[in-house]
């Protein structure tokens, strides 16, 4: 069996030999890293230990769902830079003889977080958060839902993205405990015992000190976060044995809560472990501390909350399944862009030419703006969902792309009525100003696996990231997520109590002729559907293995608005890597596009990708070498 220590030596070689990559030939392209193959189970993530969870559990007997849980489990304690416990994991599971299933791990808004809470703070404060706005809703609240222009750069951000007023409820352990009592085979206290060991201590890496060096001034402001992440009062040093006490205790206390019930059956038991977190003492403890450091989360919101299994989205392109989460998230649009692109010969145009780039981006965008429309909770609002996925919409839509000039306005179209256009909203038309740099969305992990039995497991685990705050001894962070969400009364994605803000995590699943072909997730907040729709094209377009799937160049339009901070709508900007040649470049500039040259790994997302082959068993792994994934094969 193998030990944690041969594993991370495994890891070590597979490292030195990526050194090497760039001067042999590892398949039909150079790649930074080879592709993984096993007949047992393939696994990959963001951080080295995380895979190691899930392996772990893999071979201990574990299906694709209990190795999935682990690997979550065991990154919401390393991986806090981006994604820690008190976050969220959207997560979509098909079991051998099962259909496809979305674990929705999606927290609520507050009871108390109301919009004109927020509309009266912003109101009081002269702007609120990081809005530099003024409040008053008839006249600013707008992204694209009034029949008025919404100002380039404008900010509307009146939801703060950081601070304990950002925060929904915890949902990671709810998705992970229902995941596992549904689809998979362990307890939770086996799954567990790797993030437990992990809060006990594991040696800090560089991008986990740079956060915390970086984030120090605002999390500083929080006593209990200065506390754990600035032991002795001090940014940790790389190498050190970094320990979340606090955490490990929660952690432990969770576990032992399921042992006590475990002869009342493995139901039972799994109920027990969560009830203790969100309805005994954990999630008291939590609520009393948001309560008096001006937080909205109480602990009945807590004890009010339950995760749910619902149907995915599906739709089809060029004989592929594809399935995605609800509408509660962006992950449909990517199948409205799937079926505008359906009708065009984007092989025959070759990967990253001037026309493939200029059609992808024009279609991207067609599918933001619906997005930025219609998408939100389907428990408060009606979504016209068949007739936004349909090949016939998508055929009226694809008649609004110009091959020649990129669009700068935005255009959602009339599902409802089956018009490319929405005639009741002003289409806004700007004079876009200079391009402005960019921050990068750095939140946000994936978790990918498939088993010897072909069962699938994509999930992206998301939130709680740095800065946080911490809730406490409880050695829980809290999310920031409530600021995806508007206070525009227009918009299907405005605030109310027990509401899910619309986020953008987007685990995908793939299949082929009913049988297992493919999962895939990524980081990269508003990006993660560009990213993720390039890595696929590049398998089913252009032929390509996993690894050259997500290694090859990439692009990503910011024409939307934007799902963090203040709302941003930039329209016309293009980032383009800069691997990408420069002829190609002056074309798509020729084109209209506001082009923004990024380094040449610089886009924001970063998938994994796990391909099956159900004749031979033959399981495939590729790992984006962009912000450090990993993909092992058993």
């Amino acid at each position: 069996m193998m030990t944690q220590r041969s594993f991370l030596c495994i890891l070590s070689i597979a490292a030195s030999l990526a050194v090497f990559s760039s001067t042999i030939r590892v398949s039909n392209a150079d790649t930074f890293r080879p592709v993984v193959r096993g007949r047992r189970g393939v696994v990959a993530g963001g951080q080295p230990l995380s895979v190691e969870a899930g392996m772990r559990i893999l071979q201990r007997g574990g299906n694709a769902v209990d190795a999935g849980v682990a690997t979550i489990l065991a990154a919401s304690v390393i991986e806090f830079s981006h994604f820690s416990f008190g976050g969220e994991v959207p997560i979509l599971i098909k079991l051998k003889g099962r259909d496809v299933a979305v674990v929705e791990g999606m927290g609520t808004a507050p009871a108390k977080a109301t919009r004109e809470f927020f509309v009266n703070r912003a109101r009081q404060s002269g702007g609120g958060g990081t809005a530099a706005t003024a409040p008053d809703s008839s006249a600013t609240l707008t992204n694209g839902f009034r029949d008025m222009p919404v100002v380039p750069g404008a900010k509307f951000g009146m939801i703060p993205s950081t601070g304990p007023l950002s925060a929904t409820v915890p949902a990671v352990l709810d998705a992970c405990v229902t995941a596992l009592d549904q689809f998979g085979t362990k307890s939770l206290s086996e799954v567990m015992q790797p993030a437990i060991e992990l809060a006990d201590g594991f040696p800090i890496d560089e991008l986990r000190v740079e956060y915390i060096k970086t984030r120090a001034p605002i999390f500083s402001q929080w006593p209990d976060a200065k506390r754990l992440f600035l032991p002795n009062g001090a940014v940790p040093k790389v190498g050190d044995v970094f320990v979340q006490a606090d955490l490990a205790r929660t952690l432990r206390s969770i576990a032992a809560a399921e042992r006590r019930s475990a002869g009342r059956g493995r139901h039972l038991a799994l109920m027990a472990a969560r009830d203790y977190f969100y309805k005994g003492p954990i999630g008291k403890r939590i609520g009393a501390y948001m309560q008096t450091h001006g937080g909205l989360i109480a602990a009945s919101d807590l004890a009010g909350w339950h995760a749910t299994v619902g149907a995915p989205a599906k739709g089809e392109y060029r004989g592929y399944e594809v399935y995605k989460t609800g509408f509660w998230a962006q992950g449909p649009m990517m199948i409205e862009v799937l079926n505008l692109l359906e009708g065009y010969d984007l092989k025959k145009m070759g990967q990253n030419s001037p026309e493939y780039i200029h059609t992808v981006t024009e279609a991207l965008k067609l599918g933001f703006a619906d997005r930025d429309r219609f998408y939100g909770d389907p428990n408060f609002v009606k979504i016209p969902t068949q007739q936004l996925l349909s090949k016939n919409y998508a055929a009226m839509r694809r008649s609004l792309i110009d091959g020649q000039r990129a669009s700068l306005s935005q255009r959602p179209g009339d599902p409802s009525n089956m018009k490319p256009l929405l005639a009741s909203a002003t289409q806004i038309s700007y004079n876009a100003p200079p391009v402005p740099e960019i921050e990068k969305a750095n939140d946000t992990t994936c978790v990918n696996v498939i088993d010897k039995d072909g069962n699938m497991f994509s999930a992206t685990p998301s939130g709680a990231w740095l800065p946080a705050v911490v809730a406490g001894e409880t050695g829980v962070l809290m999310g920031q997520r409530l600021q995806s969400a508007l206070t525009d009364p227009n918009s299907p994605n405005v605030i109310a109590p027990g509401k899910r803000p619309r986020i953008t995590l987007t685990p995908t699943l793939v299949l082929k002729d009913g049988q297992p072909f493919m999962v895939l997730s990524t980081p990269g907040g508003d990006n993660q559907d560009q990213g993720l729709l390039q890595v696929l094209l590049n398998v089913i377009e252009f032929g390509m293995n996993p690894q050259e799937a997500v290694e090859a160049p990439r692009f990503d339009t910011q024409h939307y608005v934007s799902s963090f901070d203040n709302h941003e709508f930039l329209p016309g900007l293009l980032n383009v890597e800069s691997r990408i040649p420069a002829d190609v470049i002056s074309q798509l500039n020729s084109r209209g596009h506001k082009m923004k040259i990024q380094t040449a790994w610089g886009t924001g997302s970063s998938p994994t990708v796990i391909m099956y082959d159900p004749k031979s068993g033959v399981i495939s792994g590729g790992a984006d070498p962009r912000r450090g994934r990993y993909a092992v094969a058993w």
